[in-house]
């Protein structure tokens, strides 16, 4: 470490990126702590990384190449496997001839040029790019690439010891101990820890006629990877089942189960369904991220007005909070969310749900069990006997659960719940529709929330950006709406696996019942005519909200355009 940080120290003072006086006080520092010079001077940022960069290069005359600014052919990136290119940090560049060039952050390394040149049966020309652009194109280029087990040192057993009938039962809890498990222990739990460190919130194993799919969601859409064998298939479903507590000999009914697990120190929890399909058992493991029941409602993505709003509604003693969307829309987090903000000491707060996704602390949780009889109906006649303050509903379902679910809600409880509609207006037809009578819709509804989830920009690699002509019209901005926006899109890092986006948050239609739409609801005008009323009130719809959003440079016109089709007007 020294030598190699004594000619860069020369080149940087060379290069006139640092004085021979800064040098000499930071090898006292670094000496003293025992660290590099470069780095602690880079960490001091008396130099950038760029400068060191630059520095490498000018030493062993290369050239530095910034690999953010180039487009890289595909062919050109076939030519490193993606185990190779990860194993010794190199992106192949472009081919001329028999020669290939490729970036390198460390140009002072001999033997990886010298293996390279082995393994690829090439020569090897080489430039020099920083470590972080290296991460970069490393995510951006092999990130999407269809990754296969196989490809794994560590597995390449798996494919010659494991026959489609050999089943191993052992469980193994703790994943990432993978040089003592046996190898399809090994694949199985490195498919659980590629999908955490992925960020991925589901992970999809799906029997094809001639292949075993396996999909990753992250940030709500789904990225195919390389499978392992289909072969496999049938020996990795009975491994997941025998984890989660299913019948491996029962392959014609829907079962489902949990998993609990390690990925290093941190205990994670997966969802397990598994659904019979012509060509064998589809898995879906939903990873179930305690890390997100505790975010405030700014992170949920409430602007300041809408949050003093929310935060006035869910602080009232009594009536009822319904969130509304699709599956996957965040209505169960937004509703943990709620719970974990008004969860004091001196309330009492049940949930009845199917299933229990999370644990919380301080909270009773009741567990729906269709089975022994236990239904949302039975649970909430139990539960109002324990004397709750505050009610939360998995999902209204049933008339018999909505009726339960008002009653309550007049009788002085504060009442959570979800429902199935597109926007917020229109839960009070869904109500209706179930049977519940307008009156009681009327006199029981506090707010009426509608929410879908928008992808956010990376905050590493967001930078300045115009949304196309198309965008423009499409969310209704005009000239002026333009001239105030700060509008940003990622260019796509490593920190964002090369998509430009990171995380999710919510965009909300808001509507609170006041007395002037409680007459509405109790006349059973169309949802049409109370939706145009909400507006009136004041309420934004979801594009409305989405379009702020865009315009304060958190998300792009593509992802409000996506989540908001059906509202364009």
């Amino acid at each position: 470490m020294a030598e190699k940080d004594d000619y860069l120290v020369d080149m940087l003072v060379d290069l006139g990126f640092v004085s021979a006086e800064q040098v000499a006080k930071a090898r006292t520092e670094a000496e003293a702590a025992h660290v590099g010079v470069v780095d602690l001077m880079v960490a001091n940022k008396l130099v950038r990384p760029a400068d060191v960069t630059q520095a490498k290069a000018a030493h062993f005359g290369a050239e530095v190449v910034n690999l953010s600014e180039i487009k890289i052919a595909d062919d050109v990136i076939a030519m490193i496997p993606r185990h190779i290119a990860r194993k010794y940090r190199v992106v192949p560049v472009f081919k001329h001839g028999e020669t290939l060039t490729i970036a390198i952050s460390d140009p002072s390394d001999l033997d990886t040029l010298d293996s390279l040149g082995h393994l690829l049966h090439a020569e090897i020309n080489h430039q020099v790019a920083s470590e972080a652009d290296i991460e970069a194109a490393l995510n951006k280029y092999y990130a999407g690439e269809k990754r296969t087990i196989a490809d794994d040192d560590m597995f390449k057993d798996v494919i010659n010891e494991l026959t489609l009938d050999h089943v191993e039962a052992t469980k193994g809890d703790v994943v990432g101990d993978v040089e003592t498990e046996a190898p399809l222990i090994r694949l199985v739990n490195q498919l659980i820890v590629d999908a955490f460190k992925m960020r991925a919130s589901d992970i999809h194993l799906e029997p094809l006629a001639k292949s075993f799919r396996l999909r990753y969601r992250i940030d709500g859409m789904l990225h195919e990877m390389k499978a392992p064998p289909k072969r496999l298939q049938g020996s990795i479903i009975a491994r997941l089942k025998i984890q989660a507590n299913m019948s491996i000999s029962e392959h014609r009914i829907p079962q489902d189960g949990r998993i609990q697990s390690k990925v290093g120190s941190k205990v994670i929890d997966l969802r397990v369904s598994c659904l019979p399909t012509n060509h064998g058992e589809s898995i879906v493991m939903r990873i179930l991220d305690k890390e997100g029941l505790k975010l405030g409602l700014p992170e949920l993505g409430f602007f300041t007005d809408d949050q003093q709003t929310f935060e006035r509604i869910i602080g009232m003693p009594d009536g009822i909070l319904l969130v509304t969307g699709p599956t996957g829309s965040g209505k169960t987090t937004t509703l943990y969310s709620c719970l974990h903000f008004i969860n004091r000491p001196d309330r009492k707060i049940i949930t009845v749900e199917d299933p229990v996704e999370y644990i919380l602390a301080g909270i009773n949780q009741v567990q729906v069990s269709e089975a022994v009889g236990l239904t949302f109906a039975m649970a909430l006649r139990s539960i109002l006997r324990q004397a709750p303050n505050v009610v939360m509903i998995g999902e209204i379902r049933d008339l018999e659960t909505a009726s339960i679910a008002i009653n309550a809600s007049l009788t002085g409880h504060l009442v959570f719940s979800t429902l199935h509609t597109n926007d917020a207006p229109g839960a009070v037809a869904r109500l209706a529709d179930i049977g519940v009578k307008p009156f009681l819709i009327a006199s029981s509804t506090r707010c009426l929330m509608a929410q879908r989830l928008v992808r956010k920009v990376c905050k590493q690699c967001g930078e300045p950006w115009m949304p196309p002509e198309s965008d423009l019209r499409a969310l209704g901005l005009d000239t002026k709406d333009i001239a105030k926006a700060t509008f940003r899109k990622g260019k796509g890092c490593s920190n964002c696996s090369g998509t430009g986006c990171r995380g999710r948050f919510g965009i909300f239609e808001i509507f609170v019942i006041d007395d002037d739409a409680r007459k509405l609801i109790y006349d059973r005008v169309p949802t049409s005519v109370l939706r145009a009323r909400a507006r009136e009130m004041g309420m934004r719809t979801l594009r409305e909200d989405g379009i702020r959003k865009v315009l304060a440079g958190l998300t792009t016109s593509e992802e409000v355009i996506r989540a908001t089709v059906g509202d364009a007007e």
